[in-house]
């Protein structure tokens, strides 16, 4: 048994004799009462999420999952496809265990699977994602004068991001995938 200071997105708990899937937390420390941990945890089994509330030190049983680096390779319906690096063998992982994370995968990247008993049971993406812009508007003159001006531009992958005016089409960029957000050229 571990504390709540050990859950992390990715982490499988065993709880109330299911298997779940951390799929977002957060360590919450009130100016008054006890700490705790909000998590947000998808079933293994049927997908369905929940919200759990754990006390600050409550004992968690986190169950161990063995981390692989993989490659994406294409999407396959609801499935996305992924290659093991070294053994080449290839897996499948539903859309539903992916959520969010599905908009930022594009063909070659690299992401850690995290694997429990055969099955892949969690994603995680590298922090910054470089992306080619295919679709940006023309910055027009003028458009400065508001300050911290941006245009939505279209990436390789379809995803739609938030960038400063002076991106053209062409350039490539660097997305942070936790936040969504633009972060620098590539």
């Amino acid at each position: 048994m571990l504390s709540t200071a050990d859950i992390r997105k990715g982490a499988v708990i065993h709880h109330n004799n299911d298997l779940y899937a951390v799929v977002d937390f957060q360590h919450v420390n009130p100016g008054k009462g006890a700490a705790f941990t909000r998590t947000r945890m998808k079933h293994l089994g049927s997908g369905k999420v929940i919200e759990i509330t754990y006390k600050s030190g409550e004992a968690v049983d986190i169950v161990s999952v063995e981390f692989q680096t993989m490659r994406y390779l294409y999407k396959a319906g609801d499935n996305f496809a992924f290659m093991n690096n070294t053994t080449y063998e290839q897996i499948e992982m539903n859309g539903d265990l992916i959520g969010d994370d599905a908009k930022y995968l594009k063909e070659g990247i690299d992401v850690i699977i995290g694997i429990y008993e055969g099955i892949p049971v969690s994603i995680q993406l590298p922090k910054k994602i470089t992306y080619k812009v295919v679709e940006a508007p023309p910055a027009v003159k003028g458009d400065s004068a508001g300050g911290n001006v941006t245009k939505e531009i279209v990436c390789d992958n379809g995803l739609h991001v938030q960038v400063p005016i002076f991106i053209k089409e062409g350039e490539e960029i660097l997305v942070n995938t936790e936040t969504g957000q633009y972060s620098a050229r590539a």
